[in-house]
């Protein structure tokens, strides 16, 4: 059973050929993923009234859903981007190399700038900043304390991690 991949309107997701898009995962419209991404079970991303970009070896982790604000806001995610399970996207831009925890929420006009992290379950509200070696937490979200270097370090191997992870599971599905 192949993901789901639909146009809209006319526009239909453009995914890199080394990208892994699980089984069950939803793309749908102006949606770019990029090489040696993985986008894992039950994603949904919905480029339907702006678009959404998700840069190389990032991964959006399972249960996440992405979507954006007409006219408004795009969905930008940079890459070597960490997405834990079943965070919710909104309108946002997630630079290069950054980090958001399982369950948290990134809404629109917010940006999580290169080397800066969002907690697990957090609730970054609409237009705020994550500045480059921040840990943001709470609900709403706020400075909970600068991040460790280990801790940034630790996004290169996130990413490195679900890159080979997600070439598994592409190697795998050749085997069916």
């Amino acid at each position: 059973m192949p993901a789901l991949i639909l146009p809209y309107k006319g526009v239909r997701p453009s995914i890199a050929p080394d990208a892994f898009i699980a089984q069950n995962a939803v793309i749908t419209g102006d949606v770019v993923v990029s090489a040696q991404s993985s986008i894992w079970y039950g994603c949904v991303l919905r480029g339907d009234v702006h678009h959404i970009r998700v840069g190389e070896r990032t991964n959006i982790q399972d249960g996440t859903i992405v979507h954006v604000t007409r006219e408004r806001f795009a969905c930008t995610i940079g890459s070597n981007v960490t997405v834990g399970h079943a965070a919710i996207l909104h309108g946002c831009t997630l630079e290069d190399d950054s980090f958001v925890g399982m369950g948290a929420t990134v809404m629109d006009g917010a940006v999580v700038e290169s080397g800066a992290m969002v907690a697990a379950g957090a609730l970054v509200t609409p237009g705020k900043i994550v500045r480059k070696g921040e840990l943001w937490a709470g609900s709403p979200a706020r400075l909970l304390r600068p991040l460790t270097e280990a801790e940034v370090a630790n996004f290169a191997a996130s990413a490195t991690h679900y890159a080979e992870l997600a070439w598994n599971y592409i190697v795998e599905s050749q085997r069916v």
